[in-house]
């Protein structure tokens, strides 16, 4: 017992609760900033609700030799091909192009013909 004049007793430590400043929430040995894993997921759910209400509306792109009957892929007219080779030489792909897979799979090997003949470069030196 303590003296009457100093307050109450300490309380008796446990073996088996808590300990102060050790695990739980809010001890001095957590990391500051450092959240649980609830909270990181609902900011993920978060973080992907707003890149979602920022994307109104993607036009689908069209393959323009589809839209176009008269669009020819031909080796032997390099204009029409440079609109399908990057700045690097390296040919553009189909999601950015917007080509069908028929119409891309003419276009590759139409490039690799009109490089062959060296209607086109093969290397970024020479564009």
């Amino acid at each position: 017992m303590s003296a009457p004049g100093s307050g109450p007793a300490p309380p008796e430590r446990s073996d088996r609760g808590p300990r102060p400043g050790g695990g739980g929430r809010g001890g001095r040995f957590e990391r500051r900033g450092e959240q649980s894993v609830k909270a990181r997921l609902r900011a993920k759910a978060r973080k992907k609700a707003r890149k979602k209400s920022k994307k109104m509306f993607a036009r689908r792109k069209v393959c323009r030799f589809c839209a176009d009957p008269h669009a020819r892929i031909e080796y032997k007219d390099p204009k029409t091909l440079r609109f399908f080779v990057s700045e690097t030489g390296k040919l553009i792909p189909r999601r950015i192009s917007g080509n069908c897979a028929r119409h891309q799979r003419q276009l590759s090997l139409a490039v690799k013909r009109a490089r062959i003949l060296a209607l086109l470069p093969s290397s970024s030196q020479h564009i």
